[in-house]
Formats: C-alpha cells, structure tokens, sequence
C-alpha cells in the first residue's frame, strides 16, 4: 500500500475517532460512538500493517492473535464492578507499551539522524519513556486501590512534595545527561535510571491520592496514556498515533477537570494528595449522632404505592449487588402505575466516571429519565421518596454543612430535602471516603439493610402481591 492512501486512512480513521469522542458524550449517541471508534481503531491498523513500514508479519499476527484472545477473554469474565480496575490494567499496558516501543527505539541502529533532528528525536523518546512509566506504575496501584488489595488510605509521606520536586529535579539532570551519551553512543545508564525514577513517582504520586479521588485518578491516568501514546507517535514519526494520543490525552485532562470541579476539588491538590481514608472503613469521627430508622421491603412497599414522585439514586453498592435490572423492573412497575420515577447520578458515582450510567444503560433504563446531579437537585422537595441505593458520599450532608469534613464543599445529591428517604445498604459502614454520614440518622431517613439486588426484588414482589 502506497503511502499516499495510508495517509487517506490515517486521516478518514482520525476523522472516525473524534466522531466517536462525539458520540460517547451523550448517553443515546454512545452505541454509535463506539461503532465508529471501532471502525476508526480497524481501518488504521489495517493501514499500519499493509504500509511499507511493515517488511515481516509473522510477528505482527503472532502478537494480535494472543493480544485478541486475551481481550476476548477479559471481555466476557470481567464483570461490570470490575470495569475501573480493567480500565486501570490496560491504562498500565499503554504506559508498558510506550516505555518498551521508547527503548526498542533508541536501540535501533538502524535509525540514523544527526544534528537538530536526532536531538529532538532523543527528547522525543526520553520524554515518552518517562510519561509511559509514569503510567504505569500508576495504574497498577490505581487497580490495587481498586480491586481492594492496597488500602485506599493515601500515604502521606513526610516532605513528600520535596520528595516529587527532586525527582523531577533529577529526571531534568539524568536527561541532559541522556542527550549528552546518546550522541557519543551512550545514554543507557541515564535513561534506566530515570526509568526507575518515574515508576517510584508513578507509585508514590497514586499511593499519595486517596478512596474518594480514584474516579479523578482514572480519568487522569487516562490522559496520561493518551499522551504516552502521543510521544510514541513522535518517536515512530506516525502522525495517527500523534492525533488519537492528543485527542484520549486533551479528553482524559478535561474529563479530569470536569471531576474535579464536580467534587469541588482542586486538580493540584488531588495529585499532590486525596482526602480520602479508607475504601469503606469506619466512621471519621467517634461521635454519637443518633440511632438508624429501619425499615422493611414490604413497609417500603405500602409507601411506594402511594407516592406521586420517586427518585432513585444509585451508587457502587447498586453495581457490587448487580441490581440495576431489579431497579429497572422496579421502576417500570412504578411508571405503569402512574409514578413519575427519575434517575440522580452524581458525576463521581461509582469508581469511574460514567459508571452508573454505563449500568443503568446496560439495563436499559430509558435516558430520558437519567437526570444529572444538576439538573434535579432543586427538584428534591416536590419528590415523594428517594430510593439511595449503595450510594455514600454523593449523598452525605456534611459536604455541606460540615466545614471541617474531609469532603467539605463537595456538591451532593439533595435528597435530604425531599419527605422521605430511603437508604438502601448492606450496613451503617462509611463509603469509600470513609467519613460518616448524617443522611443515615435524620428524621425523614429510613434504612433498609440487605443486599440491593434482593430488596429490590422483595420490593416488587410485595407491590405485585
């Protein structure tokens, strides 16, 4: 294939991938977005391979068939509470895959530059070894923090700032020092060094973050491998690999920001350290603030029938019970019943951006009554009954009106100013910022203990009864 059409295909699949950035901003445009980011991904790895760039496929085809089969495989095990810790794994592959394309690159001598030229293309590959192994380590912590098997309590080292300013510091020196070997036929010791500098930085800047910062990590890491994959595109002198690299990078960075603003949080401060304690450990404060007010699936029941508006909200608890389809038929019972029903998502619910809309479309809840925080917080005093489903902090008073509450200023759901509330949870146990929440003892709240999944169900089964 002649340069000229890899270039069309480069071009028509860079034209594809921003459609597809286009249709994932919107629930009932995501099916299509993704259509479109698959067709873009197919047509430029086609082109890839059949460019004059390619002289052996043996390789290439080895290498496909096990990175397809291994998908394929993850496709169909990993469950959807598992998606923020698989987004975290193939985070990690991308940096993996920057810091090995980096090296394999600098060794090859068959790439002969000189002058102005090979000294950017030395910047090009150092910079792309550093942000890949940033990545990384990162995104492995990030899935340990995820999946349970690191505390999510941040780790606070002493003078930890001085700490990541002399990395870099240093990763400034080993590079002058890089750019000074690679043109005598060195440079190998200061790249392995500085390598191993940004994997203890990518450790210790993620260990730094706390529980109830994982869904901003995520999405920041997320802009981390896009621009991994962008410095690769330098280094490979591939224009596609630039563009889609700047497009996940500039996406995953605003998405960050949109985060972070949500949470009324500052990005800086979130890299530099979470405010979260632990994933769902004890109350924040040892203070008595009341008694719980239970209730039963078949007293929620009575109360659900005699209702005008409801409002569901879920959070992870909903994705750990896999309830969304009990909650769906719930909800179709009560539309049928003549029950205007809605859905609250908060903007960080769950351990990922999007993650509760991801399940409720999985259920196929109509979009049309998936609401966003903004749009039906000053909608809670006219709603009958809010159904609170696994969720915590995005629910939790205290961001309001406790200003020395670790999520102080952090915008909730205010389903506190409706007449009832109903919290659905396994037990009294704090969320993933491990702070206490006062929504569980107010006078209006009623607490209905056991799985999700199984009390959604007793519920439809009482109201069909």
């Amino acid at each position: 294939m002649s340069q000229g059409i890899v270039t069309v295909c480069y071009i028509g699949a860079t034209i594809l991938f921003i459609l597809a950035l286009g249709g994932l901003s919107n629930q009932e445009s995501a099916r299509r977005g993704n259509l479109f980011g698959m067709a873009g991904m197919t047509i430029a790895v086609i082109a890839t391979i059949l460019s004059g760039a390619v002289t052996s496929y043996w390789w290439i085809i080895t290498a496909m068939l096990i990175g397809g089969t291994v998908g394929l495989a993850m496709a169909n095990r990993v469950q959807m509470t598992e998606m923020p810790e698989l987004v975290a794994v193939l985070h990690s592959l991308v940096g993996m895959a920057a810091v090995l394309v980096g090296y394999a690159n600098f060794m090859d001598t068959t790439i002969s530059l000189s002058g102005a030229e090979k000294t950017i293309h030395e910047v090009e590959t150092y910079v792309g070894i550093f942000i890949g192994a940033v990545t990384f380590s990162g995104s492995v912590i990030a899935y340990g923090k995820l999946s349970g098997k690191i505390d999510g309590k941040p780790l606070l080292l002493p003078a930890r700032h001085w700490l990541n300013l002399g990395a870099f510091v240093l990763v400034f020196i080993l590079g002058k020092s890089f750019l000074h070997g690679a043109e005598t036929g060195g440079g190998m010791v200061p790249l392995i060094l500085m390598t191993l500098i940004a994997l203890v930085f990518g450790v210790h800047m993620v260990m730094a973050i706390g529980g109830a910062d994982m869904p901003v990590v995520i999405s920041m890491l997320n802009s981390y491998s896009g621009w991994a994959a962008s410095a690769t595109g330098f280094m490979l002198n591939n224009d596609l690999l630039i563009v889609v690299g700047a497009l996940v990078g500039s996406s995953g960075a605003i998405l960050s920001y949109i985060m972070c603003r949500a949470m009324n949080r500052n990005f800086i401060s979130v890299i530099a350290g979470g405010f979260g304690t632990t994933s769902g450990g004890s109350s924040s404060t040892d203070e008595e603030v009341g008694e719980p007010n239970p209730i039963d699936a078949e007293e929620t029941a009575r109360l659900l029938l005699d209702v005008k508006k409801v409002m569901i909200i879920p959070g992870y608890g909903m994705a750990v019970a896999q309830a969304q389809h009990a909650v769906h038929e719930l909800s179709n019972f009560l539309i049928d019943k003549g029950v205007d029903v809605g859905f609250g998502i908060h903007p960080v619910a769950g351990r990922m951006p999007g993650h509760m809309n991801v399940l409720l479309a999985e259920a196929h809840v109509p979009y049309d009554i998936v609401y966003e925080m903004d749009e039906i917080n000053e909608d809670f005093p006219d709603v009958d009954v809010s159904i609170v489903i696994g969720a915590n902090d995005i629910v939790n008073p205290s961001a309001l009106t406790d200003p020395n509450s670790p999520i102080a200023g952090m915008p909730v759901l205010e389903c506190w100013k409706g007449k009832t509330t109903i919290v659905s949870k396994r037990s009294m146990a704090s969320g993933y910022a491990g702070v206490d929440n006062p929504l569980f003892y107010m006078d209006n709240t009623r607490m209905l203990f056991g799985d999700a999944k199984e009390m959604m169900e007793a519920i439809h089964k009482a109201m069909t009864d």
